[in-house]
């Protein structure tokens, strides 16, 4: 390959790992541009996991074998199979030498020879590939893992010019994946509250458009449990905001813990003394018991009040449920007459019959958005 389609490799890789928005979409953009760059027909990005002693496989690519998932979730091998991730990869590379690239073919090692190859070779032969290039990925100063390229066995075997190629693309792997992460904690910190580490009123809003619309289209069950810590205002008042901050963090951690008995429940902080809980697909009942469980932790907190709890579901007798603003209107109006009968359970919007008060009440004012809730608040449930 001239030095021009290399050129060329190398920025449709960069350009193909920057256009992604996961870290699963950058491994895959990876492997195909490195796959491509270097005129194999399989590639592999796998991670060095040092405190489990294993090469862990991110990401399979071009012609997969039955036993190579594009995506695996278990695939891994004992580093001790593969020795010169540690000797090549750290001591070598400590010791002054650098990450480079080597290849090795169905009988052997071809070049940039690490000292290691027969678990590589076996693994060519079962396969029937001919020969593979192994590049050194190095991010933040450490050995992070491995580019992996293959050919078939009746392609041309890697050469040195290519090995040396391959170190160039495992740097801009690097690079990418360095981004990838940045761009990944900015989201993060964009959908997560400050204080509790728990998502924010900005994830819950995605999550709940979203999980709406496929209540809408699908059927599935949607069910928001908001609530309000009672007694913030006290312990602000006579022990500090700093307790006050670690009463918030103690209720975290216990909306944390419930939310972990509904399978994939979104737990959140909406700001000040409200939190919620985001479920779907669970039945309504299952959503309801981890409320009541939410609401006799939440009494035990120390310094705390308890909980004013309120669930919303459309799986109970709501009425339809077009958007998010109504759902979460429900949810909190049950939050409201919850706190306004001092209850020590959830109060579950649509299970107190037709003239249901708390159906009743979030659909008094129709128009009223869910950031007016002050002034939704004011009226009499």
């Amino acid at each position: 390959m001239g030095e021009d389609k290399r050129l060329a490799a190398v920025v449709a890789l960069a350009q193909g790992m920057a256009a992604t928005h996961t870290a699963p979409g950058a491994w895959q953009a990876a492997a195909l541009g490195a796959c491509r760059a270097l005129d194999g027909n399989f590639a592999a990005l796998s991670v060095w996991e040092r405190e489990l002693g294993r090469l862990r496989v991110l990401v399979n690519v071009g012609d997969r074998r039955p036993d190579e998932e594009e995506f695996p979730e278990a695939e891994t091998y004992p580093v001790h199979q593969f020795p010169e991730i540690t000797e090549f990869l750290h001591e070598r590379w400590a010791g002054g030498g650098g990450p480079n690239a080597w290849v090795e073919t169905a009988e052997g090692t071809a070049a940039g020879t690490p000292g290691y190859f027969h678990q590589r070779v076996a693994a060519l032969r079962r396969r029937g590939r001919g020969c593979c290039v192994v590049a050194p990925v190095v991010l933040h100063g450490r050995a992070w893992g491995e580019l992996y390229v293959a050919r078939p066995a009746d392609a041309p075997v890697f050469g040195p010019a290519d090995a040396e190629f391959a170190t160039v693309l495992a740097a801009v792997v690097a690079a990418g994946l360095a981004q990838s992460e940045r761009l990944e904690e900015a989201r993060r910190l964009a959908f997560t509250d400050a204080l509790t580490g728990l998502a924010n009123r900005r994830a819950v809003d995605v999550h709940l458009e979203a999980a709406v619309e496929r209540h809408r289209t699908e059927g599935v069950v949607v069910s928001l449990v908001v609530c309000d810590l009672n007694g913030l205002k006290r312990v602000n008042d006579t022990l500090g905001h700093a307790v006050g901050d670690r009463l918030l963090e103690r209720f975290g951690s216990v909306l944390s813990l419930c939310g972990a008995m509904v399978r994939g429940a979104l737990v959140a902080r909406l700001g000040g003394d409200e939190f919620c809980l985001l479920a779907v697909g669970p039945p309504a009942d299952d959503v309801v018991k981890v409320a009541d469980e939410l609401c006799r932790r939440a009494g035990e907190l120390e310094l705390g009040e308890g909980v004013a709890c309120g669930v919303a579901s459309t799986e109970d007798a709501i009425g339809e449920v077009r958007d998010a603003r109504r759902l979460f209107r429900l949810a909190d109006a049950a939050q409201y007459r919850a706190k306004a009968l001092r209850a020590d359970r959830p109060v579950v919007a649509g299970r107190e019959g037709p003239e249901d008060p708390v159906v009743r009440l979030a659909d008094e004012p129709p128009h009223l958005a869910p950031a007016e809730r002050r002034r939704f608040r004011g009226r009499r449930a």
